[in-house]
């Protein structure tokens, strides 16, 4: 499997990587958030755009990232617009989906860009080689909030995504028992093991999913999500609980 390396990190390499979520809907929730992220001390920061309530307003988009990036100094940046229909906070045409892509592109701030699945095959392919000729990354992403897909499906979708040319592949499912959690590990055990060229994410939603984020690194997902003040998905832990269920699992080795 092919290492990815942002900055000081190297997804695929050591323990599952940290990553907090900043949220908030003015730039002072946001400030709030960020410091709260740089408090906690996680290993990259993704920013949630799709909370932002001037997200659409370009210039202030643009001051945002700038203002992000010299915030979060040599820290990983992430920058996510997560879709209503996949769990987000704002809806989101087509084509502003994909002008947000690439404003986030030239702006030349972020160090990964998500890109959903589901908005387009090709649109993905796209975003994978203009952010390639910028030195960023692409983490292709699909998320589930009604249910976990077939295991077959679950390794079909990060099979397509890594077909695209995405860096590292992530998908999330809502289980409704444990038996939903366990076909999402063992789905992302055998893509592991099979199928993937690029580092996996994954991670089962939720309390009963809980252990996903705690024990991912086992079936081979290389980032959890965790929490420092505000939880932007259901099931996250905190930083401190995730560092700590992750060192006692890596000295078990």
């Amino acid at each position: 499997m092919n290492r990815v390396k942002i900055r000081k990190i190297v997804f695929g390499e050591g323990r599952p990587k940290i990553c907090v979520p900043i949220t908030g809907r003015t730039r002072e929730e946001i400030a709030l958030r960020t410091a709260e992220l740089k408090a906690a001390k996680p290993d990259l920061a993704e920013w949630r755009a799709d909370w932002y309530e001037e997200v659409f307003d370009r210039k202030k988009l643009e001051e945002m990232l700038e203002r992000l990036r010299g915030e979060l100094g040599e820290l990983p940046l992430l920058v996510t617009f997560r879709t209503k229909e996949e769990g987000g906070e704002q809806s989101i045409g087509a084509e502003a989906y994909a002008e947000f892509l690439r404003t986030v592109l030239a702006s030349g701030q972020a160090d990964l860009i998500d890109v959903e699945l589901f908005r387009g095959e090709a649109l993905l392919r796209d975003i994978c080689e203009e952010a390639r000729k910028k030195g960023i990354r692409v983490i292709a992403s699909s998320h589930d909030f009604e249910k976990t897909p077939a295991k077959e499906e679950i390794i079909e979708r990060l099979t397509r995504m890594q077909d695209c040319g995405a860096d590292l592949l992530k998908l999330a499912a809502m289980p409704r028992d444990a038996g939903d959690v366990l076909t999402l590990l063992s789905a992302t055990w055998e893509m592991k093991e099979q199928y993937a060229k690029q580092p996996v994410v994954t991670m089962s939603m939720g309390a009963k999913g809980a252990v996903s984020r705690l024990a991912g690194e086992v079936f081979g997902s290389v980032m959890t999500f965790g929490s420092a003040g505000v939880a932007s998905a259901p099931g996250q832990v905190s930083v401190p609980e995730l560092k700590m269920a992750l060192e006692v699992l890596r000295q078990q080795e």
